[in-house]
């Protein structure tokens, strides 16, 4: 029976990249010469340290580029809100999102099943199992899924005859 698997992951070592440049680029633009601003992971949490909220904002607009740039979605990035640290800096913790959340594995199913496309769908941890009897019907389910907006970018791997 022909399935595929509806998963989100993200490749931490084109984060990991696109942290390195955004580090790069800190040092040597001129808007940031003499700041205390810096960009670290640890883990799926990355975390920034700004000046102030220009500055913050600014490390976003980075963040996002140049992930962009390394082909990850901006979408898996799931910011906290900004904190107080020493001064008038501010410290803002970012989790970059691995995995389907029970939540949303329950709405892409109701979804999925809602179409009336003759698959099966089936949850599996952090990812969807889909099977049916007919390729043209995952082939369909997978367009179907990417008609769909989610905040969270969607890969579909393992499609087997």
């Amino acid at each position: 029976m022909p399935s595929f698997d509806i998963v989100s992951k993200t490749d931490m070592a084109e984060v990991d990249n696109a942290l390195n440049n955004i580090r790069r680029e800190i040092e040597t633009r001129y808007d940031f010469k003499g700041s205390n601003c810096r960009i670290e992971r640890a883990d799926s949490v990355i975390t920034i340290h700004a000046d102030d909220d220009l500055k913050l904002k600014q490390m976003h607009e980075l963040l996002q580029g140049h992930l962009t740039r390394r082909n990850v979605d901006a979408g898996v990035l799931d910011y906290q809100t900004p904190e107080r640290a020493a001064g008038q800096s501010l410290r803002q913790t970012v989790a970059v999102r691995q995995g389907i959340d029970k939540e949303l594995a329950k709405k892409l199913v109701k979804e999925i099943k809602g179409s009336k496309i003759k698959v099966q769908v089936a949850i599996q941890g952090d990812e969807l199992r889909v099977s049916g009897k007919k390729r043209d019907d995952l082939q369909e389910t997978i367009a179907f899924c990417k008609g769909l907006k989610f905040e969270l970018p969607l890969q579909y791997i393992n499609f087997r005859d």
